[in-house]
């Protein structure tokens, strides 16, 4: 079990422990004798668990004179593929400086299905992503959200135009809080929390081919946790609402609220049960 956890932190240093538990079972089978609280164990014993890293530089620029288009996808939820792309650009360092990298993600699958890794934040870099996106689409996207920041490169004339010949919906974030384009905001953390954060890049041509890796790894080979932990190309091929594994700071103070108010209730019943005095 050790030489397999090793071996996939060679692809991905940075994969947390849980779904490296769920690609066990996936690897190993019924051979697999060993429950989640036992493998964490085991990451624990050998120092295998990660702590987590946060690092940010901005790269949006909303200040520019383009048309701006309203948020569509508030309290939106797609149940198939190509019914919501995220957009986003974060930012990676080299010895040669900074570079961008362009993701274009769909929200149902967590799949990125266009990416361009560029030295510059000029427009025509993520205008590039978006074709390849369209391209390995294949598919009629009528109808489909393109959501994503105000940033200049989505507003441009010539990106928003390439949407709308596509019969492509444009949402935009209304205002500078990161949780209204949150999908988009989650795959940049993946990507550089357990990857790119610890790794050096000499060129952008090495930044490049690794971004290639990187991607193919993602979308292939690691579970997640928002789509019941399938990998995000198995995902792409189902429909239907997808269990999510993990829960909202609301949802856990909900879940808190009702624990004591269901506390409270039972203390209630044993007291009139007993006629036990306050």
């Amino acid at each position: 079990m050790l030489d397999f956890v090793r071996e996939e932190r060679v692809y991905a240093p940075r994969i947390g422990g849980t779904k490296l538990y769920y690609m066990a079972q996936e690897n190993f089978g019924e051979s697999l004798a060993m429950g989640r609280d036992a493998f964490h164990k085991l990451l624990d014993d050998y120092n295998l668990k990660l702590r987590k890293k946060k690092r940010r530089v901005s790269t949006t620029n909303s200040k520019h004179n383009f048309l701006l288009y309203p948020n569509l996808i508030i309290n939106y939820k797609p149940i198939k593929p190509n019914m919501l792309w995220v957009s986003d650009i974060t930012y990676i360092r080299t010895e040669q400086g900074f570079g961008y990298l362009s993701l274009i993600t769909d929200a149902y699958s967590r799949k990125i299905v266009g990416y361009k890794y560029a030295p510059t934040l000029q427009y025509h870099h993520t205008e590039e992503a978006l074709r390849q996106a369209i391209t390995e689409a294949n598919n009629d996207l009528t109808g489909l959200i393109h959501h994503s920041d105000r940033g200049f490169q989505y507003c441009y004339p010539k990106y928003t135009n390439i949407l709308k010949e596509n019969n492509i919906k444009i949402s935009m974030t209304q205002s500078g809080d990161p949780l209204e384009n949150a999908i988009a905001e989650r795959m940049n953390g993946v990507l550089k929390q357990e990857w790119i954060n610890d790794e050096e890049y000499q060129t952008h041509e090495q930044a490049r081919d690794r971004i290639d890796i990187i991607i193919s790894y993602y979308n292939n080979r690691r579970p997640h946790s928002s789509i019941g932990y399938l990998t995000p190309a198995q995902a792409s091929s189902k429909e239907g609402e997808l269990k999510r594994f993990w829960k909202t700071r609301r949802e856990r103070k909900e879940d808190e609220r009702q624990r004591v108010n269901l506390l409270n209730l039972q203390l209630q019943t044993n007291e009139a049960r007993f006629n036990i005095p306050k």
